[in-house]
């Protein structure tokens, strides 16, 4: 198959994002949150068919983490790389994540959003969840019920799981070869559901985006536009210089490349805003596009989309000046400190949390002595920039893998700089020439 297909898809997912968007902003200003075409059309057939989509996505997310690493782990035959890479990734993700929070503070600090801005009452409301302490945290990290975990889908589970699965398997030596080859014929039949599913991501994209922008509007963004910007803004700094800066001081990698590859899985992080959905992709593209390889990708991706929050540490630091700027709090140096040290270490529990961002941000809030009422002041707004947190965060988890199979030797250049590697029918056909080279 051509390479001008693989073109052809990528063209059809932007374009249905496009069109989406600009359809569900008709539908919001021309009809209104009533009627039939609402009732049918909006929450109707568009929901149908975008639930459907994100459901397909997270439907492969527990089998590709959990084949994924075990195959990851025992083609790795070292331990001792194991351990090196994961220390590496828990390190270089906790880094962004506060450099994130950083630019964020920095930038709000400068642009002061919420200056003049009246709250008002409001009959909007939010209550808080308190976050478990970190103690609670590492200790389920480990599953109870291995089966639970992955029914479930609780993500660190699952990877501390996999992990000790891979390990045994690798003691094991001559008897767990067999074992070994079961999950390289698994890996392979998951990655070729991965295929089907893109095939159809050009309509589940369309009805997401089309959905979201016809009951949000943009009637709620305009009188938050300070806040609204600044955190595009900042957003944009993370993704557009931190890291490719990181790319070129630590890995030598041109960061062109690396954005130019980013849109697919950018763009379905932005349509489901769920990063633990957009594994799949994510995962396709760092191995097919980039180069990187799979005992690398397998290991720092899932653990990326479950402890890098840098564009939900960015919203803490925004929102949190946001808030005090609204309610008249004079923030000093000690709290900028305070809420860089507590929303990087919290990113690390984010996946036990419910409701992530806000769980997120009452902590911040509490931390600091403001009010977490004031949340309700931006929940207005939320989703949206929650679909762009959600495609920083999945950037920063690509970037990050780049790095590090870079320093392991586990990056193929070639290919990393090709602009035509990654096709869907490329990727389909190599499956096929393994499972035909093991026949």
């Amino acid at each position: 198959m051509s390479h001008s297909k693989m073109h052809n898809l990528t063209r059809r997912i932007m374009l249905a994002m496009t069109g989406g968007g600009l359809l569900g902003i008709v539908f919001n200003l021309l009809l209104g949150q009533q009627g039939l075409l609402k009732e049918y059309l909006v929450d109707g057939l568009l929901y149908v068919v975008g639930a459907i989509f994100v459901a397909s996505l997270k439907m492969l997310v527990v089998p590709l983490v959990f084949v994924s690493l075990v195959v990851g782990v025992t083609s790795l035959g070292n331990l001792y790389t194991l351990g090196r890479m994961g220390i590496k990734a828990l390190l270089l993700y906790l880094f962004t994540t506060a450099m994130a929070i950083t630019i964020a503070l920095s930038l709000a600090a400068s642009v002061g959003p919420g200056q003049g801005f009246d709250a008002g009452s409001t009959s909007a409301t939010f209550q808080g969840k308190s976050a478990p302490p970190l103690s609670e945290i590492f200790i389920g990290m480990v599953p109870t019920n291995p089966v639970a975990a992955l029914s479930q889908g609780n993500m660190l589970q699952i990877i501390v799981f996999s992990l000790l699965f891979g390990i045994a398997i690798t003691l094991a030596a001559e008897r767990g070869r067999q074992i070994t080859k079961l999950f390289d014929s698994l890996d392979a039949v998951v990655m070729h559901m991965v295929e089907i599913i893109m095939r159809l991501a050009p309509y589940g994209v369309f009805a997401l985006i089309a959905r979201t922008f016809a009951t949000q509007g943009l009637h709620l963004i305009l009188p938050l536009m300070a806040y609204f910007l600044t955190l595009v803004f900042a957003l944009g700094l993370q993704v557009f210089i931190t890291y490719p800066a990181l790319l070129r001081l630590l890995a030598g990698l041109n960061p062109l490349h690396f954005l130019r590859k980013m849109r697919d899985p950018a763009t379905f992080a932005f349509s489901t805003a769920s990063s633990g959905a957009t594994i799949p992709i994510t995962m396709r593209t760092v191995e097919a596009k980039m180069g990187v390889d799979n005992a690398v990708a397998s290991f720092t991706i899932p653990l990326g989309a479950t402890l890098n929050m840098d564009g939900t540490a960015m919203m803490q630091g925004v929102a949190m000046v946001f808030i005090a700027n609204v309610y008249g709090v004079d923030l000093g140096m000690g709290d900028y400190l305070m809420v860089v040290l507590t929303a990087t270490l919290a990113s690390i529990g984010t996946a036990a949390v419910p409701g992530v961002g806000l769980v997120m941000l009452t902590m911040v809030l509490n931390q600091v002595g403001l009010p977490v009422e004031g949340i309700a002041l931006i929940i207005g707004v939320d989703r949206l920039l929650d679909m762009l947190r959600t495609a920083c965060n999945v950037t920063g988890d690509c970037a990050v893998s780049c790095i590090i199979a870079k320093g392991e030797g586990a990056l193929d250049q070639v290919r990393f700089g090709d602009p035509e590697a990654g096709s869907v029918e490329e990727a389909t056909e190599t499956l096929f020439d393994e499972e035909d080279a093991k026949d």
